[in-house]
Parts: C-alpha cells; sequence; structure tokens
C-alpha cells in the first residue's frame, strides 16, 4: 500500500510546475487525472523530441497519469469536470490567471459543492497584487526574483540550466497539498493552496537576500565557483581536465595547504588567514592552487583531497550522470513504458523501504478519455457524440 492510495487528483495542468506537482502525488499512489486540449494535448510534448520522439519536459513531469482530452470552451467539458470532481480529492490548475474562475473552477465556486476537496492555484504572482496578470515563465520569474543577478560571470548573468522555478513551485504545491490533505483528515474539510512562483523562488532566495540585508551589496557573480566561500569551485589540472573542490572552515584550510597543496606556509599567510580574506585574494589564490594543480593529473588531486577528506566533485557531463556509479550501485534508475517503448526514468529520491514508488507509463494524449467518462456514467453514443462536437 503507498501513502495516497485512494487519492484522486484532477490536474488542469500543462508545461512544468503543475504537472511536476502532480506527477509526485502520482509517485506516492495518487489518481491523477490530467485534462489535455483535444489534439494537441500539453503543449510541453511538443518542446523538443529527445526521448525516442518524445519530449524531455514531458516524459519527466508526467508518468503514472491517465489522460483525458476535453475542450474546456464548451460547457459539455466544463460538465465533465464538475463530475470528475464529485470523487476528487485534490484539483490542480496553472493555467492562465483567471481562467480557471471563468470556467467555475475557483475554490469559492466550488467550496459549498464540494466541501473536502483541496484546489491549489499555482500561477507567476499569486492571486492578487499589482503582477497578478502578468504572464510568468521559468526565466521570467528567474530575472524578477533575482536569480539572475547572482548567477553567471562578473561579465553577464546565466540562467539556471534547469527549470529551476517551476521546480520550485512544483515542490511547494506539492508539500502544501500533502499538509493540506492531513489537516482535512482532521477537520473533514478541504482548502484552497495560492501556490506563487515568485515567493517559491524568493524564498530559496534567501540566502543572498540577507546576505544584502539593509541595502548591503549582494554576492557578487563568481560563474561556477561559490560566490563568498573560495577556495570552493573548479580548478583546472595538469592532464586537461576539471575538479570541483570545496572548503568550508579554517580546520579543512589548513589540511589543504599541508596535504593537498603541500605549501603548509600558506596556513599562515595573512592575505589567506580567513574565510573572507580568501575570498577577497581568490584571484592571488587560484593562481596559487592552478599552479601546484599544473603538474598533477586529475586522478592525482582527487586523490590528495579524498586523503585530506576534502570535499571534492567531478564536473560531470549529462551522459556521465546517466552512467553514475553511485547511482547504478544504488538502484536509483527503473524502466516506464511510453507510447514509443521504455525508457529509463530516476526513481523518486527518498521513498521509504515499507513500499515502491509508482512507476507507471507516460500517457499518449487522451489515451484514457473513453474509459474515463465511461467510469462517470456516459454511454457509447453519449461519448460518440462529444467526439463528434470536439468536446473530446
Amino acid at each position: 500500500m503507498r501513502p495516497l492510495d485512494g487519492i484522486t487528483v484532477v490536474a488542469l495542468e500543462h508545461v512544468i510546475a503543475a504537472p511536476f506537482c502532480t506527477r509526485q502525488l502520482a509517485d506516492l499512489g495518487a489518481r491523477v487525472i490530467k485534462i489535455e486540449r483535444p489534439g494537441v494535448g500539453d503543449p510541453a510534448r511538443a518542446y523538443d523530441d529527445r526521448v525516442r520522439g518524445l519530449a524531455s519536459h514531458f516524459v519527466w513531469t508526467n508518468r503514472s497519469k491517465e489522460s483525458i482530452t476535453l475542450d474546456l470552451k464548451q460547457e459539455d467539458a466544463r460538465k465533465i469536470v464538475r463530475r470528475l470532481l464529485q470523487s476528487a480529492d485534490v484539483l490542480v490548475q496553472n493555467l492562465a490567471p483567471g481562467a480557471a474562475a471563468r470556467m467555475g473552477f475557483s475554490y469559492d465556486l466550488l467550496k459549498d459543492e464540494f466541501p473536502r476537496l483541496i484546489v491549489c492555484d499555482i500561477s507567476g504572482y499569486g492571486a492578487d497584487g499589482p503582477y497578478r496578470d502578468k504572464k510568468a515563465y521559468d526565466l521570467l520569474i528567474q530575472s524578477e526574483s533575482g536569480l539572475l543577478s547572482i548567477t553567471g560571470t562578473p561579465d553577464a548573468p546565466a540562467k539556471a540550466g534547469c527549470s529551476i522555478v517551476d521546480i520550485a513551485a512544483g515542490m511547494y504545491a506539492y508539500t502544501n497539498i500533502l499538509a493540506a490533505l492531513i489537516q482535512r483528515g482532521k477537520t473533514g474539510q478541504g482548502c484552497r493552496l495560492d501556490v506563487s512562483m515568485l515567493e517559491s523562488m524568493a524564498e530559496w532566495m534567501s540566502f543572498p537576500l540577507y546576505y544584502a540585508y539593509d541595502g548591503a551589496e549582494p554576492p557578487p557573480r563568481a560563474g561556477a565557483a561559490h560566490a563568498t566561500i573560495y577556495p570552493y569551485g573548479p580548478f583546472p589540472v595538469g592532464d586537461g581536465n576539471v575538479v570541483m573542490l570545496g572548503l568550508q572552515n579554517e580546520r579543512e584550510w589548513a589540511i589543504f595547504c599541508d596535504k593537498v597543496l603541500e605549501k603548509p606556509a600558506l596556513k599562515i599567510d595573512p592575505r589567506f588567514s580567513t574565510s573572507p580574506r580568501r575570498s577577497s585574494a581568490r584571484q592571488e589564490l587560484y593562481e596559487i592552487i592552478v599552479d601546484s594543480f599544473s603538474r598533477l593529473t586529475a586522478a592525482q588531486v582527487v586523490n590528495r583531497l579524498d586523503d585530506a577528506q576534502i570535499g571534492n566533485a567531478a564536473m560531470n557531463t549529462m551522459r556521465q550522470v546517466w552512467e553514475h556509479a553511485q547511482l547504478e550501485a544504488r538502484k536509483r534508475w527503473a524502466e516506464v513504458d511510453t507510447p514509443n517503448g521504455k525508457i529509463l526514468a530516476m526513481r523518486p529520491p527518498g521513498v521509504p523501504e515499507s513500499f515502491d514508488a509508482r512507476m507507471d507509463p507516460v500517457p499518449a494524449v487522451g489515451e484514457h478519455t473513453t474509459a474515463i467518462l465511461e467510469e462517470i456514467g456516459y454511454s457509447e453514443f453519449e461519448i460518440a457524440r462529444l467526439r463528434a462536437r470536439k468536446v473530446i
């Protein structure tokens, strides 16, 4: 038995944030009914064709779901949604601001008929405020939240390479839905959750925000190096490779000087005697470290770091992550079905040993439309009529 067995989620979702949230609910056993546009489906299906002809974002965020196609501009389609809500526990939506309410699917319009229903709204800026109606994509919120101002090099900002804002919003939606289900178990009442992409990312920006407290200077853009702790970042070595290493305290600095650089005098050099001083003199220290490493291979540097118990890592490519020995040893990959055959998928992190996470297929567009409609009482004739009128 999984924790969310018996829980039904209706998802008016598209792209990343809401689908990532509901996929994680599905991982724990929830039944997720994904409502898509007839024909084209979720726009994320067309983002690329990198996974055996399927889109990388879509296969990541949509396994273990059932897909029904509905043209929500038509009243008959909206009636189908209301029938689905009769047996639903959660409604998740990340449509354009105000769109769900205009179709009759806001919490205020549903709570009397469905008092146990949890409604989770995911939007760029939240349900009110002057930015409520602004369009919000991942990169736009990376910019609005200040992430771009601290990410990149001194010469140019850089976006995070993954959909970090969508991930943040999806995670807060997921955890708040779990909390709301626990609360409903105590009160018997559903509730509304208002998850903002901006607020989700601003929470994750708390360190740089506090670093710049009371008008102080923010952390500088430092490329792949840490903005305020040094040495902590990538360093080239003699064989042309790059080693990532990091120091966290003065004890590690002394060991690094003695055992890795083999320059014990450095640990008492006043230029580098504290973390702030090392950060201020990072260019000088960088040159010293690179000079020491220039006579060593990556393997030799890593051996010295490991012997000294100094944190280090390989700067892996995506191929190297697919082949990572630690992930393989811990059996973190599983196969899931898709419309184009089996693919590998990462098992959800942290799932207890008491149950197996759900790893069911990625659905084709509208794959479950007929079965779902039959389940909620539509006859074969009625389904054919809906199809003829392009409701489904």
